[in-house]
């Protein structure tokens, strides 16, 4: 026997008043009054350190089905927003309910390209973040809890990849040394150029990038 599908479906927005950090999220219910402040983890956490009173929450818009209800959440909580300093929400909207592997994964990338995100926009949240680790860090080899082979046929997870590749990208710049070069190869040689002599080689059947023997 299908569910009956519920009679209101609301996007919210659920605001800390101490600190004005503030989660988005999308409910369906029989009842408006049933104190519903959300789901999400960073906002369970703020709920339990600041309790329910501290919080107030918004209805923000109503939808006809939990179909468009979840396509208008995922328009409003996007990466862009998740990225915000105050924003709770760590993935983007759209996906409420059971999720399978798949979207478990999904979910992970699509954090870790959030944060990602705020750490290359937020110099200061970049550099508390920075302290922390390298706090945490000496902390745990201080106790013994990791050691130079802990990380030894282990992998990182998709966050920290993309974390990596941001950094990585990061160190490309006026101050790097191989700044404005390119590697270019015909026949088995490699050679290094600048960039803005890439076209020239290009029409002498050079091809851009190096062949590792």
């Amino acid at each position: 026997m299908a569910r009956k599908e519920k009679i209101f479906h609301y996007i919210y927005k659920t605001t800390n008043l101490l600190n004005e950090k503030y989660y988005y999220g999308m409910h369906s219910t029989n009842n408006l009054e049933d104190g519903y402040l959300g789901s999400g983890k960073r906002l369970r956490y703020s709920i339990n350190k600041h309790g329910a009173e501290n919080h107030s929450v918004e209805i923000l818009e109503y939808l006809p089905n939990r179909k468009e209800l979840a396509k208008r959440e995922k328009e409003i909580v996007n990466l862009n927003e998740i990225a915000k300093e105050n924003c709770m929400n760590l993935m983007v909207g759209g996906e409420g309910g059971f999720i399978s592997v798949e979207q478990q994964h999904n979910r992970a990338i699509c954090a870790g390209n959030a944060f990602a995100l705020k750490l290359k926009n937020n110099a200061e949240y970049l550099k508390i973040h920075n302290e922390r680790a390298s706090k945490t860090m000496k902390e745990n080899h201080r106790l013994g809890k990791i050691t130079y082979g802990t990380f030894l046929n282990k992998k990182h997870s998709d966050g920290t990849k993309i974390l990596m590749s941001i950094k990585a990208h990061e160190r490309i710049g006026e101050k790097n040394s191989q700044f404005g070069t390119c590697w270019i190869t015909k026949d088995g040689i490699n050679k290094k150029i600048q960039k803005d002599s890439l076209n020239t080689y290009i029409q002498d059947n050079w091809i851009r990038g190096r062949v590792l023997k």
